[in-house]
């Protein structure tokens, strides 16, 4: 989902986002031949340091999630109309009540709408919501352009994530990478010793990809200008798209001031885009930035314990996981992404080896304590805080 600035790492995007990997197409299944599968058949368990990783059972939890990822045509065209529909309401309240407090809750409605609608293009993507079907495209092509996440870069970044989730970066010969996790579709993450060993350059530009007013400000710093602005201008020709949506903002803001006024454009559209791009980005952020998240070595490392041991749950009230089409349930949906966002808490319930996942919430405690989580330290295998890179140089 986020691409904030130019890759740290070497090897350019073409060839990362072409490797193989599961989810290099939309609607394809996790790897299941060659090494992969032998390593998937059955990782080992047991106590890694200072956190339990617990027995995966592979493919084998893979295929049992199978029955879940056919979806009920008919209920998924309702839910994205019932989404468009009081999306559109919110907005026009934000932009056309009379009185500024109605105006504010129109856009905070508008903005949880955004939220939503972003997860139902997200699975459009991913083919697991109104799969092949024109007028769906037409309406999500939209949606994606309105959230700054043009469909040909976002399709192809978001899929790069999904392959290589809690997978280190290899080295290039005798070269340790600099960043352990890519910060292609992702928040980057270096390791402690990684940290200790970067420039003052690299560790002001880390800082700032990871900063909470990075993620508080991700309308402009990762949808407008990662997502959107960058890819554009690197490869206008293949990322056309970018250069549609940022003419749609344009319009959509200029028009309604010209013909509504400031309050109206501010409160019919860029406050509620504003709010739900911050939203989003901190649900990224959380889902794979976690107390119990994993980086496996590269020889340990398969696609499912990548989604079950890398990915988190994030435990919501009801009408939370509503406005966020159940994106909590992360470690179903990355072992599964074919399963429509309806059906993900039904897998929860009827799988007892997804039912313990590591957890986080929008709890103030919980984000204070993700967003303090900057480093991987492999000795204590789990992440940590700049403060103990520091403490672990000053003791060696």
């Amino acid at each position: 989902m986020l691409d904030v600035t130019k890759p740290m790492t070497q090897t350019p995007l073409k060839d990362r986002a072409s490797d193989g990997s599961p989810h290099s197409r939309p609607g394809v299944s996790p790897p299941g031949s060659g090494a992969e599968r032998e390593q998937a058949a059955g990782p080992r368990a047991g106590a890694v340091g200072a956190v339990e990783l617990k027995p995966v059972p592979g493919r084998a939890l893979f295929e049992a999630t199978r029955p879940f990822a056919a979806e009920f045509r008919v209920r998924s065209w309702l839910e994205v109309l019932a989404t468009l529909g009081v999306l559109l309401l919110g907005m026009v309240a934000g932009a056309v009540a009379p009185w500024w407090p109605v105006q504010l809750a129109g856009s905070v409605v508008g903005a949880l709408m955004l939220v939503r609608a972003f997860i139902l293009f997200h699975d459009f993507m991913h083919g697991s919501l109104l799969r092949k079907s024109r007028s769906a495209k037409a309406l999500f092509t939209l949606v994606g352009l309105v959230m700054l996440s043009p469909p040909r870069y976002w399709r192809q970044t978001h899929n790069y994530h999904h392959g290589h989730v809690g997978k280190p970066n290899k080295p290039d010969g005798d070269d340790k990478p600099l960043l352990v996790i890519s910060d292609i579709g992702s928040f980057p993450l270096m390791t402690t010793e990684s940290w200790q060993r970067a420039s003052a350059w690299q560790k002001l530009r880390y800082r700032v990809l990871r900063h909470p007013l990075t993620i508080m400000f991700a309308g402009v710093t990762v949808f407008m200008f990662g997502l959107t602005l960058r890819p554009t201008l690197q490869n206008p020709r293949k990322y056309w798209d970018g250069a549609v949506a940022l003419l749609l903002h344009a319009v959509v803001i200029t028009g309604l001031w010209l013909f509504l006024g400031a309050s109206a454009a501010f409160f019919g559209f860029v406050l509620p885009f504003a709010l739900a791009a911050m939203l989003g980005a901190y649900l990224f952020y959380a889902q794979h930035n976690y107390e119990g998240m994993h980086v496996h070595e590269p020889e340990e490392w398969t696609y499912y314990r990548g989604a079950v041991e890398s990915s988190s749950y994030m435990k919501l009230n009801g009408l939370m996981d509503w406005f966020t089409g159940n994106i909590g349930y992360h470690h179903i949906h990355h072992l599964n992404p074919l399963i429509p966002f309806y059906r993900l808490p039904e897998v929860m319930k009827a799988l007892p080896e997804l039912q313990h996942p590591s957890m986080t919430s929008l709890s103030p405690q919980e984000v204070t304590k993700c967003l303090s989580l900057n480093l991987w330290d492999p000795k204590e295998n789990r992440l940590v805080g700049y403060g103990a890179a520091k403490r672990g140089r000053s003791g060696t």
